[in-house]
């Protein structure tokens, strides 16, 4: 056994003793936030609603005031399919659907193939919720029954328009099942259902989805690679424990965040993948780093305290540049932007807090239990090897890592931005398949690619449409019927989002006719939100880079090593990209990853992409970087440091990145387009970053610049040593080793005796 070892000093060796002593309170408090994240935690899914992208701009204002003048975001479409229009059985189960459908409170009208509009029988709370949409159903293509007939006659529309409110909720659960009911009465056909309600549930029930399916896949992935890396269960289910308790907590905090600010659905599963990667990151850290200080003769007090000294410094650390690099999402107006943002930031504040609280506390219950490795990390092994190669050729090697990285980035240069509606689900679901007839076949339904609202007259909407029709692109403007604020329609000749229909956005926001006017529609959101990347994102970009360069700085007191830290991580996230382009955009590997390619990136995916894969990046620098400097400062050259750090942190940066990869990728698995493309955009980054960049262009680059890794001016020298970092701790000796009361008295007879014989032998020897 050993004596008691000197204390360590600091924060974080005083968190891991508090932990310990008080390690069932810990536990306690983790259960209590476990129990209340399950129980109320996965309300927020119910919470969160799709939101507008470049809210607060021309677009979004536009859309905002046409969806309050009109019913469109309260209707529910049926695609009754399968027989033909005429047939008479198939009239006789939809017009008797249809006059069904007029009898259920918070119904305002109903539109068929076979009659302009039944009249409705509504109660009067949602008759008083709907009124304004009673006029407005006569713009909705509800007006003209062969509008809501199929070019080839196959297949034919019910839209029913619902009252606002709860009224609305509870008649579109009603009119949901007396529409199922008309395959019953017709057989042959069949009936899905659409629209913009149906399409918002489908997206909140489909994310809930994937994300208990990418913790499903993840989790049990995640414990068979920390098995393989630990050799025991009991090691390896202290990561996946910290993790359940990060994502309870995560889920709370989202659920606040919920209350307070538009919540949009794909901030859950990212949020989610953050935490997750993040919680097993972290405590995979701590746990290996317990076994480390085991081994070499620790107890486990002494273990737990040491491990949060030093492996707790780090992870704080991590998650520092984590958030700083999220913070930058605060730039941007869009809510999508600040709820990441904000959501991002406290879930790495919950999982640091689950590595620095509770893996300590669970360390000192069963830490006695863990395996310790018989011997230290070796000095030299495949990663030492790997680096003396690279060291003989350092330029060779960079050269071709930036060509390799450079070229995967090119595609994204090709990129289009585009605002994905019900594409994003698969066409196995019933909003999907609609939105894809509407826009198929039935072509007097088929959204327009620009809809400007004209403040004015019916007389001024129309003239202004014969302006529209003579722009170049053009090929159709149709002034809707109504006054006060009217819709007009333009068609362009392409596509509904590419560069003819920008431009057109472009042109009637330079020309509006002398008119008040608000251009909206996919083009023009397409048009805001590039503008606002173009002119926020610089500003985000140079606030992420500065703080990043601050925090490496003080942490190395470089100048140029902060640099070149910026310059790679822009490499490994351009390569992760311009993957995300060939695979999404282009369709490779679609039939593999079971999805639609739709020809372009939905436009707010990139700036997440670059804000989550920034922070994790910088989260392997400063951990290999943290071993070089330490073995700088203890008088290694700069080839001989750069060797040791990548050698004695190569397996836990691999260990860790490829827990991050498994679990990017298990998130991959699920339905949802948007998730897709950031699980398989991060998964890219990290495998990038954690094999060419820290264990090939890392080394390679500090070769080359030798002593000047370490350069700065000297008065930021002075400054350092004021008020640098160390995320390094330098630890007191373990206790000297002490024999229990009975191996003392053994050993003391013993050498006792010894002595006696040894007196005995000497007049022999004289």
């Amino acid at each position: 056994m050993y004596a008691p070892s000197p204390r360590c000093g600091g924060p974080f060796a005083a968190m891991g003793r508090f932990c310990y002593r008080h390690r069932r309170w810990v536990l306690a408090l983790w259960a209590v936030l476990l129990v209340g994240g399950l129980l109320f935690g996965t309300k927020v899914f119910d919470a969160a609603a799709p939101s507008a992208a470049a809210a607060g701009s021309e677009s979004a204002t536009g859309s905002a005031l046409l969806a309050a003048s009109n019913a469109s975001d309260h209707t529910l479409t049926a695609l009754v399919d399968g027989r033909s229009v005429d047939d008479p059985a198939v009239k006789a189960a939809v017009t008797a659907a249809a006059a069904d459908l007029t009898r259920i409170p918070g119904v305002s009208a109903v539109s068929d193939a076979y009659q302009t509009t039944y009249p409705a029988a509504v109660s009067q709370s949602a008759a008083s919720q709907a009124g304004a949409h009673q006029t407005a159903a006569h713009q909705t293509g509800g007006t003209d029954p062969a509008a809501l007939r199929s070019s080839d006659g196959s297949a034919s529309l019910v839209q029913v328009q619902l009252a606002d409110g709860q009224a609305g909720k509870r008649a579109l659960a009603a009119a949901s099942q007396r529409l199922a009911a008309i395959p019953h009465a017709a057989p042959g056909t069949t009936v899905k259902l659409g629209g913009q309600q149906v399409l918002d549930s489908q997206v909140q029930q489909q994310t809930k989805h994937d994300t208990e399916l990418g913790e499903f896949v993840t989790l049990p992935l995640t414990l068979l690679v920390m098995v393989l890396i630990f050799g025991g269960f009991l090691a390896a289910g202290l990561p996946l424990i910290g993790a359940i308790g990060s994502i309870a907590g995560a889920l709370l905090a989202l659920l606040g965040f919920s209350r307070i600010m538009p919540m949009d659905t794909s901030v859950l599963p990212i949020a989610t993948i953050l935490g997750l990667g993040l919680s097993i990151d972290y405590a995979l850290l701590m746990v290996n780093r317990f076994r480390e200080e085991r081994s070499r003769g620790a107890d486990v007090p002494a273990a737990v305290e040491r491990t949060a000294a030093t492996a707790g410094r780090t992870i704080a650390f991590s998650a520092l540049t984590v958030a700083a690099a999220l913070s930058g999402l605060f730039v941007f107006v869009s809510p999508i932007f600040r709820a990441v943002a904000a959501a991002g930031v406290s879930v790495v504040v919950i999982t640091v807090l689950s590595g620095l609280t509770l893996i300590p506390a669970l360390l000192g219950f069963v830490g006695g239990r863990i395996k310790a490795p018989a011997t230290p990390v070796a000095d030299d092994g495949v990663f030492a090897r790997t680096v003396r190669r690279v060291q003989k050729r350092p330029l060779p090697v960079a050269l071709g890592v930036g060509a390799v990285l450079l070229a995967l980035a090119a595609p994204f240069f090709t990129a289009h931005a585009q605002s994905a509606g019900a594409d994003v689900l698969p066409k196995s679901f019933s909003s999907r398949a609609v939105a894809d007839a509407l826009a198929t076949r039935f072509p007097e339904q088929r959204q327009p690619a620009v809809t400007v609202a004209v403040q004015g007259t019916q007389a001024q909407a129309a003239a202004y449409a014969v302006q529209i029709r003579s722009l170049p692109g053009v090929a159709a403007a149709t002034a809707e019927p109504g006054d006060g604020l009217v819709s007009v329609a333009v068609d362009v000749n392409g596509s509904a989002q590419g560069a003819t229909a920008q431009h057109v956005v472009d042109e009637l926001r330079a020309d509006r006719g002398g008119l008040t006017t608000w251009v909206t529609g996919d083009a023009a959101t397409v048009v805001d939100f590039k503008h606002e990347v173009a002119t926020r994102g610089p500003w985000a970009l140079g606030l992420v880079a500065a703080v990043t360069f601050l925090l490496l700085f003080l942490m190395t007191g470089s100048v140029l090593v902060p640099l070149k830290a910026l310059v790679m991580n822009l490499l490994s996230l351009g390569a992760s990209l311009g993957v995300m382009t060939l695979v999404f955009q282009d369709g490779w590997f679609s039939g593999l990853l079971g999805f639609t390619p739709t020809g372009g990136l939905e436009a707010w995916i990139p700036v997440l992409v670059f804000a989550f894969a920034f922070g994790l990046s910088m989260d392997y620098e400063v951990f290999l970087l943290s071993r070089i400097k330490e073995l700088h400062e203890l008088g290694y050259t700069c080839r001989s440091a750069v060797e040791l750090g990548v050698q004695r942190s190569g397996r836990i940066i691999t260990s860790a990145g490829l827990l991050m990869v498994v679990v990017f990728a298990g998130f991959s698995t699920g339905s949802m387009l948007d998730i897709k493309e950031i699980g398989l955009a991060l998964a890219v980054a990290i495998l990038v970053d954690a094999t060419l960049v820290r264990m090939l262009l890392v080394p390679a680059t500090m070769t080359l610049f030798g002593k000047l890794n370490w350069w700065a001016p000297g008065w930021l020298h002075r400054l350092h040593a004021r008020i640098g970092l160390r995320e390094h701790q330098t630890l007191p000796a373990l206790g000297a080793l002490v024999l229990p009361r009975q191996l003392t008295r053994i050993a003391a007879g013993a050498a006792g005796a010894a002595a006696t014989a040894a007196r005995a032998a000497a007049p022999a020897r004289q």
